[in-house]
């Protein structure tokens, strides 16, 4: 049986392939890039590299050719771009016979008014159009989009949101890309659908957890979203980017990632990384990368 993972030179997509290479054999692990030649540390160690371009279906032919179980990491870009991207690839995995599709989408897809869930509702659906046996990963929040809110922290900047009260159920991306490799490589996922979101916490509450692992206080400026705007283009986010954060921001308020699961355990079998384990391993990475 054959796996392959897309994207799999980026973030998620390299913590989802080193998961995999712990109980899979380097030979029945393909991956589709769209440069083989950023992945060629991968094909020295046995993995077979193939070049997919979600812009290209033609590449997606040759790279789905023989595989059985394909995991579609969602890609990046304006809503419209990942629609047609996503739907290459559902329709290119359906030409080449893939009998099982997993999918990285967003919490509570089906319903949820985030700004960035339409491309993972026309996706889901393409898949489930398809009649292949499917498994839906609905992530919730990467700790590691905070990075950024810590760095500021870091050199002394308040901690600025206009989330509000809003919940979210941030988890490091080690653990959705350990969750991925599980499903992928496992049994019995076929037509599933998992919430996979580590505990809730509102902004504040992810605050207090930094000023632990911090051990100092950490001031909290709740704003408007156009005051959010306005900083965030201060720190020099193009205005198409800006538009994106400030309505990932309303979306938090409105609730659309307050998604309570346990089935990050179920796939897992453990609990997510806590939080305070969590946000220490980005301080410290943010730390070490400012030392060099």
């Amino acid at each position: 049986m054959k796996l392959l993972v897309t994207g799999a030179t980026g973030k998620l997509g390299s913590k989802v392939v080193e998961s995999l290479l712990k109980t899979v054999p380097a030979d029945r692990l393909a991956v589709s890039v769209r440069n083989p030649e950023k992945a060629e540390s991968l094909r020295s160690r046995g993995v077979d590299v193939r070049h997919g371009d979600f812009d290209h279906p033609e590449t997606l032919d040759t790279a789905f050719a023989g595989i059985d179980r394909l995991l579609i990491i969602s890609a990046d870009g304006d809503n419209d771009t990942r629609i047609r991207q996503h739907s290459n690839a559902v329709k290119a995995a359906e030409r080449a016979g893939v009998k099982f599709i997993a999918y990285t989408s967003i919490a509570n897809a089906s319903e949820s008014e985030n700004l960035m869930a339409p491309p993972h509702v026309a996706t889901e659906a393409a898949i489930k159009e398809t009649g292949i046996p499917y498994s839906f990963l609905r992530n919730n929040w990467y700790l590691e989009n905070e990075t950024g809110s810590i760095e500021g922290v870091l050199a002394g900047a308040p901690w600025v949101t206009s989330a509000g009260s809003g919940k979210t159920g941030w988890a490091l991306q080690q653990d959705y890309a350990e969750a991925a490799a599980a499903i992928l490589a496992g049994e019995g996922h076929e037509n599933t659908v998992y919430e996979l979101s580590g505990p809730l916490y509102t902004q504040e509450e992810l605050v207090s957890a930094l000023e632990d692992v911090l051990d100092r206080d950490v001031h909290v400026e709740q704003v408007t979203d156009e005051k959010y705007g306005e900083v965030m283009k201060g720190l020099g986010l193009p205005d198409f980017v800006v538009s994106i954060v400030v309505g990932i921001q309303e979306s938090i308020r409105n609730g659309s990632l307050a998604v309570e699961s346990k089935d990050f355990e179920k796939v897992l079998g453990r609990p997510v990384t806590p939080l305070n384990e969590g946000l220490k391993q980005i301080v410290d990475a943010a730390n070490q990368t400012k030392e060099q």
